[in-house]
């Protein structure tokens, strides 16, 4: 037995786990999830991956998201690889995106927001997983993580991964031995020309976060999406500025007890019980009954795969730099994570972000492997351009003029 194998022990998800799942609505997918038995070592089911119940309560739900797809396959990292804090990173960027900046999910403001994958030096990348942070120079919410996830990685399970013919958003099957080595696409920056493309969304988050009266938060935006019930990271038919309330078909489930919301904000955040939970955003979230402008233009920007399956050639980094963090002159606030038999600790960055548009086109090109069991499911994505469905006449808002079409 490899050393990779022993970092890995028999899941501990309790009944309180599985009927918190359940009260969140992961029962209402039949085999949407399927828990591990006596196994001390993964073997999902054929169409199935390994995640986590810290993952599920911050986003993720299976059919999954196209964005969370291709930054898996363009940061050469697993769905299990990625830490709790990682993953809310991404739904509160999805929500914040489609809710309040009219805009898919956005690769290159992703790209200028976010300073890649990060791992600390002493710990087992098996254990720890790989962490994304905000970049040093980016304006962003603060979104109060914890500091800590404790016993994360020993609550797995498995989730399924729909079966397509298309092989371009694929999620690689699981395999626990593969270490997560430091990919040059983790530190790839957005071009000039993209950071021009998306300076009006750069405007709109900082007005989003300083219009007096009118100031977005990260635990807002948090707690929207889970109190919606609706999961940012999942394959969705919509977009969340489409909701549509109680009868939105992509509801997980109906509303949560208010007391349970606050319990789960709570959990995946620094509040503690004198920390008063924000019923509401400040600003008010694009919906159904709040529709963006008539003929609004959708921009659109995924990770960078082109047509064929080809993509950015994800070249390690030397071996001097396998297992060592970036400097904390690059990352704002990131802290190192440690792990030990007995407690498994994330921590992770709390800090800003920015913005940003189209994804450049990769200059180093390879043809992806195939991979036999892998699935997608593609959210109706518009491209740039396009006119957002449903959208309605609207009263003009303050944030009106940063929104140009580029």
């Amino acid at each position: 037995m490899t050393t990779e194998d022993l970092e890995w022990e028999r899941s501990k998800i309790s009944s309180q786990d599985i009927n918190l799942l359940k009260k969140l609505g992961f029962a209402k997918k039949e085999n949407a999830l399927r828990f591990p038995h006596e196994e001390s070592y993964p073997s999902p089911p054929m169409e199935y991956r390994v995640s986590f119940v810290d993952h599920l309560i911050r986003g993720l739900s299976p059919p999954i998201h196209e964005f969370l797809r291709g930054l898996l396959f363009v940061y050469g990292l697993q769905l299990h690889q990625l830490t709790p804090n990682s993953i809310l990173h991404v739904s509160i960027f999805i929500t914040l995106c489609e809710c309040f900046l009219r805009v898919q999910p956005n690769w290159a403001l992703w790209s200028i927001s976010f300073a890649s994958a990060v791992m600390a030096p002493t710990a087992s990348p098996i254990t720890l997983g790989a962490v994304i942070c905000v970049r040093s120079d980016v304006d962003y919410f603060n979104v109060k993580f914890p500091d800590s996830v404790q016993g994360w990685r020993k609550k797995w399970l498995y989730v399924h991964e729909e079966s397509s013919d298309s092989v371009e958003y694929n999620i690689a099957p699981f395999d626990g031995k593969t270490k997560i080595l430091r990919r040059r696409s983790w530190d790839a920056e957005a071009t000039e020309e993209e950071k021009s493309a998306t300076e009006a969304l750069m405007t709109c988050i900082r007005e989003l976060q300083n219009t007096r009266g009118k100031e977005l938060s990260g635990i807002q935006i948090t707690a929207y999406f889970l109190r919606i019930r609706v999961q940012p990271l999942q394959a969705r038919k919509n977009p969340l500025w489409m909701y549509a309330g109680d009868e939105d078909v992509e509801r997980l489930s109906k509303d949560l007890p208010l007391k349970d919301l606050e319990k789960l904000i709570r959990r995946i955040s620094k509040l503690n019980k004198k920390d008063t939970i924000p019923s509401s955003c400040q600003v008010k979230p694009f919906s159904s009954t709040n529709p963006l402008p008539e003929n609004h233009p959708v921009l659109s920007s995924l990770p960078p795969l082109p047509e064929g399956g080809e993509v950015e050639e994800r070249a390690v980094v030397t071996d001097d730099n396998q297992g060592t963090s970036r400097p904390d002159s690059e990352v704002a606030g990131s802290q190192k994570s440690a792990a030990s038999s007995e407690k498994e600790i994330e921590t992770e960055a709390t800090s800003s972000t920015r913005s940003s548009l189209p994804a450049a086109s990769p200059k180093n090109k390879r043809k992806r492997d195939e991979v036999v069991d892998s699935g997608t499911s593609k959210a109706g994505a518009a491209r740039a351009g396009e006119t957002a469905p449903g959208a309605g006449k609207r009263a003009f808002d303050p944030y009106e003029a940063a929104l140009v079409s580029s």
